[in-house]
Formats: structure tokens, sequence, C-alpha cells
């Protein structure tokens, strides 16, 4: 019987070696040593590695896998030889994905971000919409626009399938030249490294080449609240547009944010507390608020609960049930704009006697924080969410679902006492 295999034993070596033949090209692989100083137990080493697998520091390997590697390696090999070997391993379950160097077939990377990133035809917007995953069209539109200005100039024709972690490191380095703060520096990646994460999820490349980035850190930038002496003397101001007072007296003492501000139509005006069943966008128009969830806000002032109903009733366009309490003098279907409220804050702020470049400091969305500032101290934290909306952690989410008997007691005399003396007519 013909050996598939060489023993033989060098001058300057006490052992046998054994180099097991490439049944495809006749060739012998490299010599590997028995360990063996007989021959003949040499040859019985050779047979049971033969069997059983040639010893390899990351395990064994047969013969035939060895022969193949060897062949592969020596072996000019056309494209579509590449494509068949990939099927094989594909069909036997090894390969789930490949990209082929030099396909031009495969979509740009660009091209791939900006589909993502489109309302309309996205496959992520649509699965997110499908299991009813908050998703907001102003930040897919945004993140559009990031990838247009940011990562289309730096990648430009490179395929999808060709990105590597050093591409995107590389980009990373270039973001980290720009001249903003680290939030935006990590809404400039996201951008792109969130398509490439979903990419890879659906098999779409091979690898996630995100896998590894360090994002951007650094100190937040501390919001400015007005003082509760500056607050009491703006309240108490005749302002030009009664719309924008009422909704920044609002907004101080129930924390809710603009869009739900605007979305407040003479429905959802209760019994001491507002029904917080809509955000508004002028991209969307009204939606779920972000939270995704419906919510009840108390109103105890009977000052502020009474200027949203005469608001409501100035509404030249009608005043049922479904009319915007916050109307706007253009459209009887959309709500007042956000400029409105701004605008009306910094007005007062600088009749008040404030300086105008520190005025524009102060945005409305400011009255979050200056609610939460004054009612956590006062309250426990499950009941400020359950004002506010803010979903941030697991346990108080599950709380702030769950109201207690003489929770809105107890979340009214907060208010009472925080705000009360703020305000003009309470």
């Amino acid at each position: 019987m013909v050996q598939p295999f060489s023993v033989f034993k060098r001058a300057d070596r006490p052992a046998y070696l054994v180099a097991f033949k490439n049944e495809v090209t006749g060739r012998y692989l490299p010599a590997v040593s028995t360990r063996k100083e007989k021959y003949a137990d040499a040859v019985k080493q050779a047979w049971a590695w033969y069997r059983e697998g040639i010893p390899r520091k990351e395990g064994p390997v047969n013969v035939p896998v060895d022969s193949l590697r060897n062949l592969l390696r020596d072996t000019p090999l056309t494209g579509s030889d590449a494509e068949t070997l990939v099927r094989v391993l594909q069909d036997r379950g090894f390969v789930k994905s490949c990209v082929f160097a030099g396909d031009q077939d495969g979509p740009r990377l660009v091209d791939y971000l900006k589909e993502f990133w489109d309302w309309d035809h996205s496959p992520y917007v649509r699965e997110k919409l499908r299991r009813q995953h908050s998703i907001h069209r102003r930040y897919v539109d945004e993140s559009l626009r990031t990838v247009i200005k940011h990562w289309e100039p730096y990648f430009k024709d490179k395929r999808l399938g060709g990105v590597t972690r050093d591409d995107v490191g590389g980009f990373a380095d270039s973001v980290a030249s720009l001249p903003a703060g680290y939030q935006r520096k990590n809404g400039i990646l996201l951008a792109g490294c969130i398509p490439l994460r979903w990419a890879y999820r659906k098999e779409k490349i091979p690898l996630d080449v995100t896998l590894g980035l360090v994002m951007f850190s650094g100190k937040e930038r501390k919001r400015k609240i007005l003082t509760p002496d500056v607050v009491t003397e703006i309240f108490r101001l005749e302002w030009p547009d009664c719309r924008a007072k009422t909704a920044n007296m609002l907004a101080a003492v129930t924390g809710l944010r603009c869009g739900e501000v605007q979305a407040l139509r003479v429905c959802d005006l209760g019994e001491g507390c507002l029904y917080v069943r809509h955000s508004w966008n002028r991209l969307e128009g009204y939606k779920m608020p972000k939270s995704n969830e419906e919510r009840v806000v108390e109103l105890p002032f009977r000052f502020v609960m009474d200027a949203l109903r005469e608001v409501a009733a100035l509404n030249p366009h009608g005043t049922g049930l479904e009319a915007p309490v916050f109307w706007a003098e253009v459209s009887a279907t959309k709500p007042i704009e956000q400029r409105i409220f701004s605008r009306g804050l910094r007005h007062a702020l600088e009749a008040s006697g404030m300086d105008p470049a520190q005025a524009r400091e102060y945005k409305f969305h400011a009255w979050r924080h200056f609610f939460a500032t004054f009612m956590v101290s006062r309250l426990e934290g499950k009941l400020v969410q359950s004002q506010t909306g803010h979903k941030t952690a697991q346990v108080l989410q599950h709380y702030a679902d769950h109201r207690l008997p003489g929770d809105r007691e107890k979340i009214s005399i907060a208010q009472r006492e925080a705000f009360g003396a703020l305000l003009p007519g309470d």
C-alpha cells in the first residue's frame, strides 16, 4: 500500500519527521516532527494524524484541509473562482455575507446613508414605526442633513461593502477637529454609525465596522434658568401677545415641552389638570408625545387655567373641542409657531431691565429645567417624572405609570409651594 505521507529523518534531529502528501497537487506539505525516534513508532503516529488531524496550536487540522489551504495559497484564482468558493462556504453555513474587493455593483456608502435617513423610503424607519418605537421625522431629517454635510464629502464614492474600521476611525478623527461641542460631534458620528450597525445586523455587510469606536466626551453646558424674582417680574408685566405670556406661564409651572404646549386643544383642558395627548412639530403635525404615552399634568392654578380658556376663546377660526388653545392667525388647522413663545419671553426679559444679549440666552425649553429644579426638592422623583414625561430610569418609569392615592394632591401642593408666589393671579 502506498502511504499518503513520507516518514524520514534528518541528520541533525533524533526524531523522525512526516510530510503529508497534497492529494490534489501531488506535492508534500511542510514536514512535522513525530517526536518518535523509532521508524515504526513514527509511521504509527503519522497514520494517527492522518485519521485524526495534524496537531496545530489552533487545534488539529486534517490532511485534506491542510492540502486545500496550501492549494488556495499557491493557486492563481479569478474573481469567478472566488465567488464559487464563497458560495460553497455559504451553503455550508460558514459565511453569511461577503463583499469582494473592487466590487463596483454594491451601493455607495453615501447612497445607503441617504436612503436610511429618507423618512418615506427608509426600511429602518418602517421597522421602528411597525414596532411602535418612538422616532421623530425632525430627527430623521436632521440626520440626513448631517450625512450630506459631513459624511458625503469625506467618503465620496466609497462603497458600503468596502468601508473598514480604519475608515470610520479616520472620519472620527476628522470630526474631532470641528469647532463644535462633544454632543454635536457625537451626533455627526451617529448619523453614519447607526446605519452601519443596522447594516451589519441585517447581514448587508460582514463586519460591524463601528465596533470599538470611542465617542466624544466633555462637560455638558449648564443650562441657564431664571431666578424666582425675575420670573415674578416678567409675569406681572403686560405682554404684547397674550398667547406667548400664557404659554410661558404654563411651561413654568408644569414643565411641558414646547411641542406639547402647542398641541393643546380645548378638549385637553380638564378640571385642575391638563390631558397631554399630543405633541406638535412643523414636519409631522400632531403626534404622540415624545415618551409615546399620554399623561395627566396637574394645573392647580386657576389664574393659568382661566388664561388658557381666555386664549382659546379668542381663536378667530372657531372654539370647538378640537380647536387648538394656542391658535395661529393664518391657519385654522395649525397651532402658533414656537418662535412666538421664545420672542415673547425675550421681549419680557428686556422689558424687565435685562440686557438684550443676556435675554437671548434664555430659551423656552429652559422652563422644563426651571420646573424640575424647584420641584425635585419638594417631591419624589417618580411624581416629578409623571408630570414632565421624562423616561430615563426603568424603575422610575414603572412607578410613574401607576399613581397612588394622594399623589395628585402631593403634586398640586408642591406646585403651589414652588410657583404660587410667582403668578400674578394666584
